[in-house]
Protein backbone atom coordinates (compact mmCIF):
# COMPACT_ATOMS: atom_id res chain seq x y z
CA UNK A 1 0.00 0.00 0.00
CA UNK A 2 1.36 3.45 -0.92
CA UNK A 3 1.95 6.25 1.58
CA UNK A 4 -0.98 8.16 0.05
CA UNK A 5 -3.26 5.18 0.59
CA UNK A 6 -2.21 4.79 4.21
CA UNK A 7 -2.58 8.50 4.92
CA UNK A 8 -6.01 8.81 3.30
CA UNK A 9 -7.52 5.55 4.46
CA UNK A 10 -7.69 3.93 1.02
CA UNK A 11 -8.84 0.28 1.39
CA UNK A 12 -6.28 -2.46 0.86
CA UNK A 13 -6.32 -4.71 -2.18
CA UNK A 14 -7.72 -7.54 -0.08
CA UNK A 15 -10.54 -5.37 1.22
CA UNK A 16 -11.38 -4.17 -2.29
CA UNK A 17 -11.57 -7.75 -3.54
CA UNK A 18 -14.15 -8.44 -0.85
CA UNK A 19 -16.07 -5.28 -1.71
CA UNK A 20 -16.04 -6.22 -5.39
CA UNK A 21 -17.45 -9.67 -4.69
CA UNK A 22 -20.21 -8.18 -2.54
CA UNK A 23 -21.00 -5.56 -5.17
CA UNK A 24 -21.38 -8.21 -7.85
CA UNK A 25 -23.91 -10.05 -5.69
CA UNK A 26 -25.92 -6.87 -5.17
CA UNK A 27 -25.98 -6.15 -8.90
CA UNK A 28 -27.28 -9.57 -9.96
CA UNK A 29 -30.64 -9.15 -11.67
CA UNK A 30 -30.35 -5.35 -11.53
CA UNK A 31 -27.45 -4.33 -13.78
CA UNK A 32 -27.19 -5.70 -17.30
CA UNK A 33 -24.37 -8.09 -18.13
CA UNK A 34 -23.36 -6.08 -21.16
CA UNK A 35 -22.04 -7.69 -24.35
CA UNK A 36 -18.42 -7.69 -25.50
CA UNK A 37 -17.82 -6.85 -29.16
CA UNK A 38 -14.78 -7.00 -31.44
CA UNK A 39 -13.73 -5.14 -34.57
CA UNK A 40 -11.35 -6.48 -37.22
CA UNK A 41 -10.54 -2.94 -38.38
CA UNK A 42 -9.79 -1.81 -34.83
CA UNK A 43 -7.52 -4.82 -34.29
CA UNK A 44 -5.63 -4.06 -37.47
CA UNK A 45 -5.30 -0.37 -36.68
CA UNK A 46 -4.09 -0.97 -33.13
CA UNK A 47 -1.96 -4.05 -33.70
CA UNK A 48 -3.79 -5.71 -30.84
CA UNK A 49 -6.75 -7.94 -30.14
CA UNK A 50 -9.30 -5.52 -28.72
CA UNK A 51 -12.43 -6.37 -26.77
CA UNK A 52 -15.08 -3.67 -26.33
CA UNK A 53 -17.18 -3.96 -23.18
CA UNK A 54 -20.40 -2.23 -24.27
CA UNK A 55 -21.39 -0.37 -21.12
CA UNK A 56 -23.22 2.08 -23.36
CA UNK A 57 -25.91 -0.65 -23.28
CA UNK A 58 -26.01 -0.58 -19.48
CA UNK A 59 -29.06 0.83 -17.70
CA UNK A 60 -29.10 4.64 -18.22
CA UNK A 61 -26.34 4.14 -20.80
CA UNK A 62 -23.14 3.93 -18.76
CA UNK A 63 -21.18 1.86 -16.25
CA UNK A 64 -21.93 4.54 -13.66
CA UNK A 65 -25.17 2.74 -12.80
CA UNK A 66 -23.16 -0.09 -11.22
CA UNK A 67 -21.44 2.12 -8.67
CA UNK A 68 -24.51 4.18 -7.88
CA UNK A 69 -26.66 1.10 -7.26
CA UNK A 70 -24.00 -0.58 -5.14
CA UNK A 71 -23.42 2.52 -3.00
CA UNK A 72 -27.09 3.29 -2.40
CA UNK A 73 -27.88 -0.38 -1.73
CA UNK A 74 -25.32 -0.44 1.08
CA UNK A 75 -26.94 2.42 2.97
CA UNK A 76 -28.96 1.41 6.04
CA UNK A 77 -32.69 1.57 5.31
CA UNK A 78 -33.33 4.47 7.70
CA UNK A 79 -30.47 6.45 6.11
CA UNK A 80 -31.45 5.62 2.53
CA UNK A 81 -35.05 6.65 3.16
CA UNK A 82 -33.92 10.28 3.64
CA UNK A 83 -32.62 10.39 0.08
CA UNK A 84 -29.34 10.93 -1.74
CA UNK A 85 -27.45 13.83 -3.29
CA UNK A 86 -24.91 13.76 -6.11
CA UNK A 87 -22.99 16.20 -8.31
CA UNK A 88 -22.33 15.45 -11.95
CA UNK A 89 -22.47 16.79 -15.48
CA UNK A 90 -24.43 13.83 -16.77
CA UNK A 91 -23.75 10.10 -16.41
CA UNK A 92 -23.35 9.90 -12.64
CA UNK A 93 -26.36 12.20 -12.32
CA UNK A 94 -28.54 9.80 -14.29
CA UNK A 95 -27.10 6.77 -12.50
CA UNK A 96 -27.86 8.10 -9.02
CA UNK A 97 -31.29 9.36 -10.06
CA UNK A 98 -32.24 5.96 -11.51
CA UNK A 99 -30.80 3.96 -8.61
CA UNK A 100 -32.63 6.20 -6.15
CA UNK A 101 -35.91 5.78 -8.02
CA UNK A 102 -35.51 2.01 -8.08
CA UNK A 103 -34.99 2.12 -4.31
CA UNK A 104 -38.02 4.38 -3.88
CA UNK A 105 -36.07 7.26 -2.32
CA UNK A 106 -35.71 10.94 -3.32
CA UNK A 107 -32.64 12.32 -5.05
CA UNK A 108 -31.23 15.81 -5.61
CA UNK A 109 -28.59 16.22 -8.31
CA UNK A 110 -26.24 19.19 -8.58
CA UNK A 111 -25.58 19.92 -12.25
CA UNK A 112 -24.56 22.81 -14.51
CA UNK A 113 -27.48 24.39 -16.32
CA UNK A 114 -25.36 24.07 -19.49
CA UNK A 115 -25.26 20.27 -19.35
CA UNK A 116 -26.56 18.54 -22.50
CA UNK A 117 -30.32 18.88 -22.69
CA UNK A 118 -30.74 15.14 -23.15
CA UNK A 119 -28.90 14.44 -19.89
CA UNK A 120 -30.88 17.06 -18.00
CA UNK A 121 -34.12 15.59 -19.31
CA UNK A 122 -33.06 12.02 -18.50
CA UNK A 123 -32.06 12.93 -14.95
CA UNK A 124 -35.38 14.70 -14.41
CA UNK A 125 -37.14 11.77 -16.02
CA UNK A 126 -35.74 9.45 -13.37
CA UNK A 127 -37.41 11.65 -10.75
CA UNK A 128 -34.47 13.71 -9.50
CA UNK A 129 -34.62 17.32 -8.36
CA UNK A 130 -32.02 19.35 -10.27
CA UNK A 131 -29.96 22.04 -8.55
CA UNK A 132 -27.93 24.25 -10.92
CA UNK A 133 -24.77 25.31 -9.15
CA UNK A 134 -23.78 27.83 -11.83
CA UNK A 135 -27.06 29.69 -11.35
CA UNK A 136 -26.86 29.50 -7.56
CA UNK A 137 -23.29 30.85 -7.51
CA UNK A 138 -21.79 28.00 -5.49
CA UNK A 139 -19.20 25.35 -6.28
CA UNK A 140 -20.86 22.06 -7.09
CA UNK A 141 -19.17 20.02 -4.34
CA UNK A 142 -20.02 22.61 -1.70
CA UNK A 143 -23.62 22.90 -2.87
CA UNK A 144 -23.99 19.11 -2.78
CA UNK A 145 -22.45 18.89 0.69
CA UNK A 146 -24.65 21.71 2.01
CA UNK A 147 -27.77 20.15 0.50
CA UNK A 148 -26.95 16.80 2.08
CA UNK A 149 -26.31 18.43 5.44
CA UNK A 150 -29.41 20.62 5.48
CA UNK A 151 -31.78 17.91 4.23
CA UNK A 152 -30.27 14.96 6.04
CA UNK A 153 -29.49 13.24 2.75
CA UNK A 154 -26.46 11.11 1.85
CA UNK A 155 -23.87 12.34 -0.64
CA UNK A 156 -23.02 9.77 -3.35
CA UNK A 157 -19.69 10.88 -4.86
CA UNK A 158 -18.98 10.25 -8.55
CA UNK A 159 -15.74 8.27 -8.19
CA UNK A 160 -13.69 8.64 -4.99
CA UNK A 161 -15.49 6.12 -2.78
CA UNK A 162 -14.73 2.40 -2.37
CA UNK A 163 -18.36 1.36 -2.91
CA UNK A 164 -18.46 3.32 -6.17
CA UNK A 165 -15.18 1.73 -7.28
CA UNK A 166 -16.37 -1.76 -6.34
CA UNK A 167 -19.59 -1.32 -8.28
CA UNK A 168 -17.79 -0.05 -11.37
CA UNK A 169 -15.27 -2.88 -11.06
CA UNK A 170 -17.99 -5.42 -11.73
CA UNK A 171 -17.79 -4.47 -15.42
CA UNK A 172 -14.16 -5.54 -15.64
CA UNK A 173 -14.83 -8.65 -13.57
CA UNK A 174 -17.44 -9.73 -16.11
CA UNK A 175 -15.01 -9.17 -18.95
CA UNK A 176 -12.22 -11.13 -17.26
CA UNK A 177 -14.56 -14.06 -16.77
CA UNK A 178 -15.64 -14.08 -20.40
CA UNK A 179 -12.48 -12.97 -22.23
CA UNK A 180 -9.57 -12.94 -19.77
CA UNK A 181 -6.80 -12.97 -18.99
CA UNK A 182 -5.99 -9.58 -20.50
CA UNK A 183 -2.65 -7.87 -21.03
CA UNK A 184 -3.96 -4.32 -20.74
CA UNK A 185 -7.06 -2.39 -19.76
CA UNK A 186 -7.94 0.97 -21.31
CA UNK A 187 -10.34 2.89 -19.11
CA UNK A 188 -11.21 6.44 -18.00
CA UNK A 189 -9.44 7.71 -14.91
CA UNK A 190 -12.48 7.19 -12.67
CA UNK A 191 -13.50 3.83 -14.09
CA UNK A 192 -13.42 0.19 -12.98
CA UNK A 193 -10.20 -1.30 -14.30
CA UNK A 194 -7.94 -1.38 -11.26
CA UNK A 195 -10.49 -2.75 -8.78
CA UNK A 196 -11.12 -5.92 -10.75
CA UNK A 197 -7.80 -6.35 -12.55
CA UNK A 198 -5.01 -5.25 -10.20
CA UNK A 199 -2.36 -7.28 -12.03
CA UNK A 200 -3.33 -6.07 -15.49
CA UNK A 201 -1.62 -3.03 -17.01
CA UNK A 202 -3.96 -0.04 -16.77
CA UNK A 203 -3.87 2.42 -19.66
CA UNK A 204 -5.72 5.42 -18.32
CA UNK A 205 -7.65 7.82 -20.56
CA UNK A 206 -7.81 11.07 -18.55
CA UNK A 207 -11.26 12.37 -17.71
CA UNK A 208 -12.38 15.36 -15.57
CA UNK A 209 -11.34 13.54 -12.40
CA UNK A 210 -7.77 12.92 -13.55
CA UNK A 211 -5.99 15.97 -12.12
CA UNK A 212 -7.54 15.58 -8.66
CA UNK A 213 -6.96 11.85 -8.48
CA UNK A 214 -3.54 11.54 -10.11
CA UNK A 215 -1.60 11.48 -6.85
CA UNK A 216 -3.69 8.57 -5.60
CA UNK A 217 -3.03 6.28 -8.56
CA UNK A 218 -0.02 4.02 -8.50
CA UNK A 219 -0.91 1.88 -11.54
CA UNK A 220 1.60 1.48 -14.36
CA UNK A 221 0.05 3.39 -17.26
CA UNK A 222 2.16 2.07 -20.13
CA UNK A 223 1.26 -0.93 -22.26
CA UNK A 224 4.42 -2.86 -23.12
CA UNK A 225 3.04 -6.01 -24.75
CA UNK A 226 3.59 -6.35 -28.51
CA UNK A 227 0.08 -7.65 -29.27
CA UNK A 228 -1.94 -7.08 -26.12
CA UNK A 229 -5.52 -8.03 -25.47
CA UNK A 230 -7.19 -4.77 -24.53
CA UNK A 231 -10.40 -3.83 -22.70
CA UNK A 232 -11.73 -0.36 -23.37
CA UNK A 233 -14.31 1.75 -21.62
CA UNK A 234 -15.66 5.21 -22.35
CA UNK A 235 -13.27 8.08 -21.76
CA UNK A 236 -15.45 10.36 -19.69
CA UNK A 237 -15.39 11.22 -16.03
CA UNK A 238 -18.53 12.01 -14.05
Amino acid sequence: MTEYARTHGVPSHEEMVGRLSAARRRLVGVAHVTPVLTSRQLDEASGAQVFLKCENLQRMGAFKFRGAWNTISRLPENVRRSGVVAYSSGNHAQAVALAARLHGVPSAIVMPSTAPAAKLAATRGYGAELLFYDQLGEERERLAERTARERGMTLVPPFDHPDIVAGQGSATAELLESHGPLDAVLAPASAPARAAAPRTTAVVAPGPAWAAGRAARSADTSATTATPKVYTSGGTGT
